[in-house]
């Protein structure tokens, strides 16, 4: 009988780490997210080409992705390269973005990190940079395509204006 209760107790905890994998963010918009993009569109004015490979990490708290460019300086190192992570805030019961990228100006900034209300098929960031000025950067999800439409609008004052318009199509 002893043997029964230990036999018992060690199959208990094993199971416990699988019970607590499980306690992640189930979202079915960021789900959707999730995979290996090609983004191709217009940044600054000019015409890009991306990769971005978007993953759930830390235990399926937070999506991840990690874009980077196709086009490089004069030394072969990427144009652009970010680390995105995207979570939802029980607390606040919004969607928090952090992004860090290759501008340098690190995370210890708050226009670093972004909100969004919930929304179908659409996550609207907004970063606030003060000032009078934010950013927008607006996910919105095609269903039947199953394409990611991502544009980026800057925000002084009562001025607005876009920045970037991309599509991300699974790859």
């Amino acid at each position: 009988m002893n043997t029964v209760f230990r036999v018992i107790a060690v199959l208990l905890l094993l199971s416990l780490p699988a019970v607590a994998e499980q306690q992640g963010i189930q979202d079915e918009l960021l789900d959707r997210m999730s995979g290996n993009w090609v983004m191709t569109g217009t940044i600054g004015g000019a015409q890009v080409t991306h990769d971005l490979v978007a993953e759930w990490v830390l235990g399926h708290q937070y999506l991840r992705f990690h874009e980077v460019a196709r086009e490089v300086d004069d030394e072969g190192v990427p144009a652009y390269e970010s680390i995105v992570f995207i979570g939802w805030n029980e607390a606040l019961g919004r969607y928090t973005c952090l992004w860090l990228d290759v501008t340098g100006s690190g995370a210890q900034f708050p226009e670093h990190t972004g909100y969004a209300e919930p929304a179908p098929d659409e996550l609207a960031f907004v970063f606030d940079t003060g000032d009078d000025s934010a950013i927008h950067t607006t996910f919105t999800y095609d269903r039947e395509s199953d394409v990611w439409h991502w544009i980026i609008e800057i925000e002084r004052g009562a001025k607005h204006s876009t920045f970037a318009r991309v599509s991300l199509t699974r790859q």
